[in-house]
């Protein structure tokens, strides 16, 4: 009896099985597993070696031997997309897992112990906010240098903040609740009233925003690499691709056409994921 009046975690699981998965989830699922097997099995799906040269078939339209044409090295725009899925992906994880983690920690700490620890985070929060995101990005990135590697530290080392503001002011809200205080009373101590009893049930705007983030990291990430800071050629990147194409647009435009589809597939995969999670999570009466 007093472990269920400590947490509302159990009733949440049970109210959860018992709503249905909305279809823009399952849409996006399903979209998901799609990207997931390209990123996957690459070599086995791509007709093509993304590097493969192939001068006797330069720009070349969609046809059977190419269904998504070649580009101005005779290279397989549908391999190359393919391949790109691999890279995309790992832009959406890369760009995201660090500051999901970190952050929630750092609002889980702040949220629950506020004072000095709280007054810390909200001037980082200032000098982070003053200037756009993307803006910060790019001149952390033209500091260390362009390439993906540098693009995952510039990305975590501002997006960490979105988290952890969501987090704070999640946990705040909770650790006035009577589970929580039921739980100090008892003699807990604040890491397991933190990890153990507001963290999961506070974390759930941060999940919904994960999915969403994603979708902001792919497209990011194909930003940078067409001003040539991300993802460098001849790498198969979608971003990367369009760079590679947008002086061909009124000749060959299918060299820019099909990996900016595959760019906003992917963008809107995980945006549906996202709604569908926040429809699926919301607190019902």
């Amino acid at each position: 009896m007093a472990t269920s009046s400590l947490s509302p975690k159990r009733d949440a699981r049970r109210s959860l099985l018992r709503v249905s998965p909305k279809p823009t989830l399952l849409l996006g699922l399903l979209l998901l597993a799609v990207f997931l097997a390209a990123a996957l099995f690459p070599a086995q799906l791509a007709p093509y070696e993304p590097a493969e040269f192939d001068y006797t078939a330069i720009m070349q339209p969609p046809s059977a031997a190419h269904p998504f044409g070649t580009d101005n090295f005779g290279r397989d725009v549908l391999s190359r997309v393919i391949w790109g899925t691999r890279i995309d992906l790992q832009i959406a994880l890369f760009t995201t897992l660090f500051p999901f983690i970190f952050g929630t920690l750092v609002g889980a700490l702040t949220g629950y112990y506020g004072r000095w620890l709280d007054a810390i985070f909200g001037r980082i929060v200032d000098v982070v906010v003053v200037f756009p995101f993307l803006v910060l990005v790019i001149a952390i990135v033209a500091v260390l240098g362009p390439g993906l590697l540098n693009m995952y530290i510039a990305v975590s080392s501002v997006g960490w903040i979105y988290y952890a503001r969501l987090v704070r002011g999640e946990v705040m809200v909770q650790k006035k609740a009577e589970y929580a205080q039921a739980a100090r009373v008892m003699g807990y101590s604040p890491a397991r009233v933190i990890f153990r009893h507001l963290l999961p049930n506070a974390v759930t705007p941060a999940i919904v925003y994960l999915m969403t983030d994603m979708s902001l990291g792919i497209l990011l990430g194909a930003s940078l690499g067409y001003l040539g800071l991300g993802a460098q050629p001849p790498t198969a990147e979608w971003g990367v691709m369009i760079a590679d194409g947008k002086n061909f647009m009124v000749t060959a435009p299918w060299v820019t056409t099909f990996p900016g589809l595959a760019l906003t597939a992917a963008g809107l995969t995980f945006s549906l994921i996202g709604d569908g999670l926040a429809d699926l999570l919301r607190p019902r009466a």
